[in-house]
């Protein structure tokens, strides 16, 4: 560290804070690049849909196919890991990922791969993507292909385009739309070839924690995203009000999943109301930081574990 000058008479000397772990880290190379690139910790929002719609499928209309299941799966984590790179992309290109971001390291702003390599690794996800949605669009027919075709745009405004969906305070409702109602809708559609308003419930209570998971991730950089021109729900609400918000995406999935129309299977997914509560204790008490990561990622893996007691409870 240089020094200027040294301090006035009678004073300690400023000492410098440490740069952030992520700059002094030996940066990561290959497979494991692309893999934090990708941010495996948030790939089962993408994950849960899937499994949800694929079982109530079954339980509802008495249909599967196997490989449409595995094609929808594997587009579904592209079109998350694509979305998740151009964010990487275009945070760094408009100056979103500064030093004071307190969230996992960024591939682009750290100087770990090029501008050019991240998009083009972004765009290779939307493309492979894209050609599993031509075979599922063979089998599910128009609205497969439109709601494919809307996802992909999605992924890319969410961080692109002249006002990006991340900048605005609608990322949660985008995220509702497309990994819960869209999402789950879709697979049902695709191995039943028929929706019904107990769908668009059920993929409304999928969505809902996954929104809680960018509340989360807002909610921890509000004061970074607000000087970054960024105008998230978290900025909109407020810290208390983004409690409140918080709560609600995590616990409202449970009433929806009760109501008296619902299969009396899904009161399994009350097993993991305790988890529930612990995230919202830990949201109002961890101070925003780095320490939110490990929230965040839990908030991921308690909607994966709704989704998967609410499969076992309708398939039962």
């Amino acid at each position: 560290m240089r020094v200027e000058s040294g301090p006035p008479k009678g004073t300690s000397p400023r000492v410098e804070p440490p740069p952030p772990s992520s700059m002094t880290d030996e940066p990561p190379s290959g497979w494991k690049l692309w893999l934090l690139a990708m941010r495996p910790r948030t790939l089962t929002i993408a994950v849960a849909p899937v499994m949800a719609g694929a079982a109530w499928a079954w339980a509802e209309f008495s249909a599967v196919r196997p490989l449409p299941l595995l094609v929808a799966l594997l587009a579904a984590l592209l079109i998350q890991a694509g979305t998740n790179l151009w964010n990487d992309l275009g945070d760094s290109l408009r100056g979103g990922d500064q030093p004071m971001r307190q969230g996992p390291p960024r591939v682009t702003a750290l100087g770990w791969a090029s501008p050019e390599r991240v998009r083009r690794a972004a765009l290779c996800c939307f493309a492979l993507a894209a050609l599993g949605g031509v075979y599922l669009g063979i089998v599910g027919g128009w609205p497969i292909l439109t709601l494919g075709a809307a996802s992909l745009v999605a992924g890319w405004a969410y961080s692109g385009g002249p006002r990006p969906i991340a900048y605005t305070a609608l990322g949660e409702v985008f995220v509702i739309a497309f990994f819960g109602v869209g999402a789950v809708g879709g697979i049902v559609w695709l191995m039943a070839d028929s929706l019904s308003w107990r769908t668009i419930i059920l993929g409304i209570a999928i969505g809902l924690p996954a929104a809680g998971v960018l509340m989360a991730n807002n909610y921890r950089d509000l004061e970074h995203d607000r000087l970054v021109g960024r105008r998230t729900l978290a900025i909109r609400l407020g810290t208390d009000s983004s409690k409140l918000a918080y709560a609600a995406f995590v616990l409202t999935p449970f009433p929806l999943l009760l109501l008296p129309v619902m299969p009396p299977g899904a009161w399994l997914t009350l097993l993991v109301a305790p988890w529930a509560l612990k995230l919202l204790l830990a949201f109002a008490s961890t101070p925003r930081g780095p320490a939110f990561n490990t929230l965040l990622a839990g908030t991921a893996r308690y909607q994966l574990a709704l989704a998967a007691l609410l499969g076992v409870g309708v398939l039962l």
